[in-house]
């Protein structure tokens, strides 16, 4: 993913982290001759938690300021595997989606089905009538960075005048 995004003069917005596989993904991005920018809170940067060769790094006073400025910055949402910061922050801009506060793209890079039990739920979700159809279909996910990217540049997002009809509930 970093070596394609890098390679097609694609900037990486993240939270700023220098460990784990968000870490890995800079310094290779970084690598490849690519932009990235991180946004992190100034306690994790006291804590030493900054990627310090950054193209830039963004220091905010608080997680939700950190989001905030990180969704501003981003054209598009990928959600590479990751635990439960992954998941809330990236459940965040996708309901953000489904409100209609934003109209990103927002995609799941399912490396080897990490998220296959996920999507599963999605649908699951959908099946019960938790979650519309039309807001399922907002989340692309694919397995390559290559087609999961090439996706999310030629997303239109739905025009849905309501997120729900209070007659049906």
């Amino acid at each position: 993913m970093a070596r394609y995004v890098a390679g097609n003069g694609i900037a990486i917005v993240y939270g700023g982290g220098k460990v784990g596989l968000m870490g890995k993904l800079a310094d290779e991005a970084l690598g490849a001759g690519g932009e990235v920018i991180g946004v992190m809170p100034r306690s994790l940067v006291e804590k030493e938690l900054a990627h310090t060769r950054l193209s830039d790094l963004r220091v905010v006073e608080s997680m939700h300021e950190r989001k905030a400025h990180m969704a501003e910055l981003s054209d598009a949402f990928i959600a590479l595997p990751g635990g439960y910061g992954t998941f809330e922050e990236f459940c965040e801009v996708l309901t953000w989606t489904q409100l209609g506060l934003q109209r990103k793209p927002c995609g799941i890079l399912n490396v080897d089905g990490y998220y296959d039990q996920l999507l599963s739920l999605f649908d699951h979700a959908v099946d019960e009538q938790f979650l519309q159809p039309v807001h399922r279909q907002m989340l692309l996910s694919d397995s390559r960075p290559e087609s999961l990217v090439s996706r999310l540049l030629e997303y239109e997002p739905p025009l849905v005048e309501k997120w729900i009809d209070l007659r049906q509930s």
